[in-house]
């Protein structure tokens, strides 16, 4: 008898030292948009990146016109890259966490970003993925064509976290849906090609980001 109870307190004590399945990803930050509002799974946003504001005169300031994040063709066909375009109100995307009952995006947590347009390229999905080491570039890309969900070495590629950045927020690629040092984690940045496209690439430099929920 002493033993049996011995052995439920010992149980107990390594019960209450655990968290709760989920209450880590709980106590994480909600991402919010440029109105203070919750990101939400079943919405749609437009990323838009924060540039610095230059000085136009001695008495005034100006901004750029603004920026967002689109698709476009560099060097293929298909699938298309995500890149920064300026002057434009980009595409809208949708961030699906790493568990769909999850209905807020929280930060430093695993998902899935898509544009919400069909695609152009029907056999590459217009899901994020980190593309294969380009050589020419000595560059990581960022890129589409990968799946929604399905956790797991196969997709790893796919994974990305929204990370609070001074005043505003970063896209970081270091997936935990795997438990393993082997990946890479590294902040997404900006590439700028020769031919001025601004493409999505892992770098030391991360891309400040906001976001507005697009309304159509």
């Amino acid at each position: 008898m002493k033993i049996t109870l011995l052995a439920f307190l010992l149980l107990f004590a390594f019960m209450s030292s655990q968290p709760l399945l989920g209450a880590a990803d709980a106590s994480n930050d909600q991402v919010v948009d440029i109105l203070g509002k919750k990101l939400r799974a079943d919405a749609h946003y437009y990323i838009l990146p924060v540039l610095p504001i230059h000085k136009c005169g001695p008495y005034d300031k100006c901004r750029s016109s603004g920026s967002s994040l689109a698709l476009a063709s560099i060097g293929k066909t298909c699938p298309l890259d995500v890149v920064v375009v300026d002057k434009y109100q980009g595409m809208p995307l949708a961030f699906t966490p790493v568990n769909p009952k999850k209905g807020v995006i929280r930060v430093s947590t695993d998902l899935n970003i898509k544009f919400a347009y069909l695609p152009t390229c029907l056999h590459h999905p217009l899901v994020w993925k980190l593309d294969r080491f380009d050589n020419s570039k000595r560059q990581w890309f960022v890129t589409t064509g990968g799946v929604v969900g399905n956790p797991g070495w196969e997709t790893i590629n796919n994974w990305f976290k929204i990370d609070k950045y001074g005043d505003a927020y970063k896209l970081v690629y270091c997936p935990s849906v795997v438990q393993s040092s082997k990946h890479m984690c590294k902040d997404v940045g900006v590439f700028v090609n020769e031919n001025g496209s601004k493409r999505l690439a892992l770098s030391d430099v991360p891309l400040k980001v906001k976001f507005q929920q697009a309304l159509y």
